[in-house]
């Protein structure tokens, strides 16, 4: 597999794009927390890990979007 890709998006694409990773860095995050709470490490690690990866996807995409602000 390549290490980079190239997309042609629209920047409404993009921007539903960005939603829909937002949606998702909310819900690892609260399952991250579920996790702690009920005393599994390993599954908020997990949780944590996913969650910073999409962070990370985030502030990528939001440089490319004009007007749209980092989470």
């Amino acid at each position: 597999m390549p290490d980079e890709i190239e997309l042609k998006l629209t920047p409404d694409e993009a921007a539903l794009i960005v939603d829909a990773l937002e949606a998702d860095l909310d819900g690892y995050r609260e399952s991250a927390e579920e996790a702690r709470r009920d005393g599994n490490p390993q599954d908020a690690k997990t949780f944590t890990d996913a969650a910073e990866r999409i962070k990370a996807l985030l502030s990528t995409l939001h440089e490319l979007l004009p007007g749209q602000a980092a989470p």
